[in-house]
């Protein structure tokens, strides 16, 4: 995972890059999505497996980091390629998907030349084992509901040895905490202390009590986008199921979800490093337990969001 961001403009993005291609797919719930390529996914069509997948700020903008992730994946000799002549270019294939950070009073005054496409190189070659949580990466002009968002991971190693991790990019109208608490949504699924240790004995809402959710949503403010991976081989078909059980974790984790004023996206990788065993019960197992990481994700991404340089923005530790 690689990670750059502007401080100036409040944006950022966050590219993961597997070490081969790997098999993807994508599920879109939210409203007013913004995508880059998510066609290419679908199981009937041609292309099996990505090069990358972007996650941006930026809105519509944000979608031109793709372009510096190809360009850079593509010099790189990496990409699908039909024809296998030389001087012909390989083609890599990095579906992405965008958030809204446009109002959070960054300097957007760029003019034709948006910082996207180098932000975008910029996280392609900071790529590596390490990702900083919080307010970083395409988190970093976030908002959580009216609580500071941010970026956040988490993973699962089960017994029999298959891996399962999450990356969330948190900018949502819903709130992660109950109303009146401290306590995150994702509370039952937490592992150890990762975000504060509270438990889940405030997790209670009246109908229409949103809590920390945004006052006013406004028109494709609000967008979490998320990747989830396993290590396990999957066929896109599987790898769809995937993405749609991990969905669930968003609506674990954030309250309310998939409004029509959110994009909500989530793609889901297999590396394909191990076989799968056990057909569709595995899958079952591998889409409840995305569900799973992808909560525990989302409140670590707003547990550890700070607010921006200079600022005094609410965030979960002021509550």
């Amino acid at each position: 995972m690689g990670q750059a961001h502007d401080a100036a403009v409040r944006t950022g993005v966050t590219v993961i890059l597997p070490d081969d291609r790997a098999v993807a797919a994508v599920d879109v719930r939210g409203g007013a999505p913004g995508t880059r390529e998510t066609d290419a996914l679908a199981p009937e069509n041609l292309v099996e497996a990505i090069d990358a997948v972007l996650l941006s700020g930026g809105s519509v903008y944000g979608l031109a980091a793709g372009d510096g992730v190809v360009g850079r994946l593509g010099a790189q000799g990496r990409g699908y390629g039909l024809t296998g002549r030389a001087g012909v270019p390989l083609s890599p294939v990095v579906p992405g998907a965008i958030l809204y950070d446009l109002a959070n009073g960054g300097d957007k005054t760029w003019g034709e030349e948006p910082p996207y496409r180098r932000l975008g190189r910029e996280a392609l070659l900071a790529a590596g084992l390490e990702i900083t949580l919080g307010t970083a990466g395409a988190g970093y002009g976030a908002m959580a509901g009216s609580l500071k968002g941010g970026t956040g991971t988490a993973s699962v190693v089960t017994l029999d040895g298959m891996t399962v991790g999450a990356l969330a990019c948190v900018n949502s109208y819903g709130a992660v905490v109950a109303p009146g608490s401290r306590s995150f949504w994702a509370a039952p699924y937490e592992m150890g202390d990762e975000f504060g240790g509270l438990g889940g004995c405030d997790l209670k809402a009246a109908p229409d009590d949103w809590g920390q959710a945004k006052v006013n949503p406004g028109d494709r403010m609000n967008t979490t986008i998320a990747c989830v991976a396993t290590d396990v081989a999957l066929t896109p078909a599987q790898a769809k199921r995937l993405a749609i059980m991990a969905q669930d974790g968003l609506t674990r984790a954030i309250r309310p979800i998939h409004a029509p004023f959110d994009g909500d996206v989530v793609f889901a990788l297999s590396t394909g490093r191990q076989p799968l065993r056990g057909g569709d019960f595995t899958v079952t197992r591998l889409g409840a337990l995305a569900a799973d990481v992808l909560a525990r994700a989302v409140a670590r991404g707003v547990y550890e969001a700070t607010p921006w340089p200079g600022t005094s923005i609410r965030c979960w530790r002021d509550l």
